[in-house]
């Protein structure tokens, strides 16, 4: 499914594209009941009249897309997209390109307006967030033709150019890490169970954790709100068994995580360690502050930007390595009590 063009509308009206284009930009030189005839088609084939200029120049948007299937309240608390997209500004606003943002509902949504922003010639290429295990979203770029780069990887990206980080290791690091310190019963509070990188990291903290021989660890689910981290967080500790080292899949979770434990009476960390995925400013606000996983977010979304602007240039769609997020250890983490 290739992007339609004013040939396209020219060809189904039986006109010439002058004759498109006096129609689509509201022009003398064609009847009434052609332009509508025309105006019908471009509505039909998904062309916008909006786009015309530049698809009769053959212009570039100058414009990458970037749409999340997140609520957008979780946007401006979460600091992870919000250092990403500077990245990704920085980058385009170098080169002289605009960033699109919106925010969609459901994948369904998402694939819709990637199919209406390539229509419009809204963008000239989309960066895709939030990969999923056999990710719809994927074949439906490459039927589009629309440039595109992943952010996640390095499996389920199809032809598609992506950037990743290994999401297995660090977590390894961070359960030999504990063990070390002496916990044997350590619980993970995981973020939405369909991404990739969500599988990636409950198959690596499932696999260290027999091997180093902790068969009590935990992992539950949450969406990275700290509403439902909170949530995870009380469960846990009022179990009969209760963790004592909890690794959350990102800061906002592990704040709130913090947050209930000091409200139930836990002092962190000699009753409970946390660990928090994502290290930012917010880690090393609260007190303790948090142990945490970083790495650099915003050079992250740079790397995919320029990687996205030398697919739009032409260039073959290639699959890179970016840093692999390493483990700070701060005041949120220290051998369990007793120990």
């Amino acid at each position: 499914m290739k992007r339609p063009t004013i040939a396209d509308v020219a060809r189904r009206a039986g006109v010439s594209k002058g004759a498109v284009s006096y129609a689509l930009n509201g022009q003398p030189g064609v009847s009434e009941a052609t332009r509508r005839r025309i105006l019908d088609i471009a509505t039909e084939i998904g062309f916008s009249p909006s786009s015309a200029a530049r698809a009769l120049s053959g212009a570039t948007a100058n414009a990458v897309g970037l749409a999340l299937c997140r609520p957008a309240r979780t946007l401006g608390i979460e600091p992870f997209f919000m250092e990403l997209i500077s990245g990704v500004e920085a980058e385009l606003s170098a080169r002289s390109y605009a960033l699109t943002l919106q925010v969609v509902a459901d994948p369904d949504a998402e694939i819709e307006v990637y199919r209406r922003w390539w229509a419009e010639r809204r963008v000239d290429g989309v960066l895709l967030c939030d990969l999923r295990t056999e990710d719809r979203r994927v074949p439906a770029l490459e039927k589009l033709q629309l440039p595109a780069v992943v952010i996640g990887g390095p499996e389920h990206t199809g032809n598609l150019a992506h950037v990743w980080s290994d999401d297995a290791a660090p977590l390894v690091e961070t359960v030999e890490y504990l063990a070390a310190l002496g916990h044997r019963r350590i619980a993970r509070v995981a973020g939405l169970p369909s991404l990739q990188h969500t599988r990636v990291r409950t198959e690596a903290f499932t696999q260290v954790c027999r091997r180093t021989g902790l068969t009590e660890a935990l992992t539950v689910w949450s969406d990275y709100t700290g509403e439902e981290g909170a949530r995870a967080t009380r469960r846990l500790l009022s179990s009969a068994g209760r963790p004592t080292a909890v690794i959350y899949d990102n800061d906002v979770m592990a704040i709130a995580g913090l947050s209930v434990a000091q409200e139930m009476g836990l002092a962190v960390p000699a009753d409970l360690s946390i660990v928090a995925w994502d290290d930012s400013p917010l880690c090393r606000l609260v007190h303790p502050p948090l142990t945490a996983l970083g790495r650099d977010i915003p050079a992250y979304g740079a790397h995919a930007a320029r990687l996205l602007l030398a697919v739009i240039a032409g260039q073959p769609a290639t699959g890179t390595q970016d840093e692999t997020a390493h483990l700070t250890p701060r005041g949120s983490t220290a051998p369990p009590r007793g120990h």
